[in-house]
């Protein structure tokens, strides 16, 4: 076996394949689509580039690729005082430990070049809202952009000797079974106060809630120890790439005493499309998502992302988000389900009120980490 660096375009696209090779028998898989890969990896349009490195490496088994891992910093994440940490992600390989610490080790060699003392993984060269985590409970209905891997991957890890830094919990709630007559209570101290309005999501607004977005989600998450602020330029992109997946009535806005306080964003769980078109959204994968789009089943909304500014939380705000959210989602009736946004073991609150909500558990993701041994 031999691990060697990607360096030109034909490396680049067997780094593609090589979950199409090894995932091939698995029915739950869903290809990732090869242009959401290629994006993270290109410093023209990944923006962590300014600020960081990132490589990409195969391993080989003779002429056959057997696994892939990426390595990446961005210098603007270090915290003074604490361990310089590094990500690794991407991470794919058959079930032999030899070959996975042959993965681990390219990473973690490269590292120590770089002066970087801890490396996490797996996670994405970016936000935490895309490929972060590892796949430990579960094993069905991957969503958009999340992270699913064979079970064995976790002992892959943690006989290598990472341990877990954060568990990410992923829930379902069923449209059907929402008891809505005890959570209308509850969110009727917020509905009922004229300090507080909701609404939901315009595309010919965008650049309002743009702002509004990037209002609450610096508020919201300023205490964590990892923040880096959003900008607008990040916030209208992501906007703007969701279209295609939007029910505008799916995202909603808290205000009180009429400043952003909250927002809940839902969008259609496109993976049940992206099944079909097994990573390219070429010409014919772009028909096939437009057929899809209109006459597929899609039964399934995801949370991506639900936050609510320190001062208004536990007021009511987020159940009247859910609400508002549950009560559109009746004009759908194709909709049974919705994936709440997944919520770390740091915010049990939210467990809660999931956990109130009827909400079953149906994934869970672990980040994990590694101090860098010194030489």
């Amino acid at each position: 076996m031999q691990v060697k660096e990607v360096i030109n375009l034909s490396d680049a696209r067997t780094f593609l394949q090589v979950p199409k090779v090894l995932y091939r028998y698995d029915a739950e898989w869903v290809c990732p689509l090869d242009k959401d890969i290629k994006e993270i990896f290109d410093p023209l349009i990944n923006k962590n580039f300014e600020h960081g490195e990132a490589k990409r490496w195969i391993l080989w088994d003779k002429k056959k690729p057997i696994g892939r891992v990426a390595a990446f910093y961005n210098s603007t994440n270090f915290i003074a005082g604490e361990l310089k940490t590094g990500g690794i992600g991407f991470f794919e390989c058959i079930n032999e430990e030899q070959a996975a610490t042959m993965l681990f080790d390219t990473c973690k060699n490269w590292f120590r070049t770089k002066g970087i003392e801890a490396m996490d993984g797996p996670v994405n060269f970016g936000e935490k809202d895309k490929f972060w985590g590892l796949m430990v409970a579960g094993f069905s209905n991957p969503s958009y952009q999340e992270n699913y891997n064979f079970p064995y991957y976790q002992n892959l890890f943690e006989n290598y000797g990472f341990t877990k830094i954060l568990e990410q919990t992923t829930s379902e709630a069923s449209f059907e079974k929402f008891n809505f007559e005890r959570f209308i209570k509850l969110a009727s101290r917020v509905y009922n106060n004229p300090v507080y309005r909701f609404e939901h999501y315009r595309a010919s607004q965008q650049k309002k809630y743009a702002a509004d977005f990037i209002s609450i989600y610096n508020q919201a998450w300023a205490h964590r120890s990892d923040f880096v602020p959003i900008t607008t330029e990040r916030i209208e992109t992501t906007l703007g790439s969701l279209k295609p997946i939007m029910l505008e009535e799916a995202i909603w806005f808290a205000y009180a005493h009429n400043e952003p306080a909250g927002f809940y964003v839902n969008v259609l769980d496109v993976n049940q499309i992206f099944k079909h078109l097994k990573g390219k959204l070429n010409l014919w994968g772009k028909l096939k998502f437009l057929w899809f789009r209109k006459f597929g089943q899609i039964n399934r909304i995801r949370g991506i992302v639900f936050g609510v500014i320190p001062k208004y939380q536990n007021l009511g705000i987020e159940t009247g988000m859910m609400i508002k959210v549950f009560n559109a989602m009746k004009k759908y009736p194709a909709i049974k389900t919705t994936e709440l946004s997944w919520i770390g073991d740091f915010n049990p609150k939210m467990h809660s009120l999931f956990n109130a909500l009827g909400a079953q558990t149906t994934k869970v993701h672990y980040t994990y980490r590694m101090e860098i041994e010194k030489f």
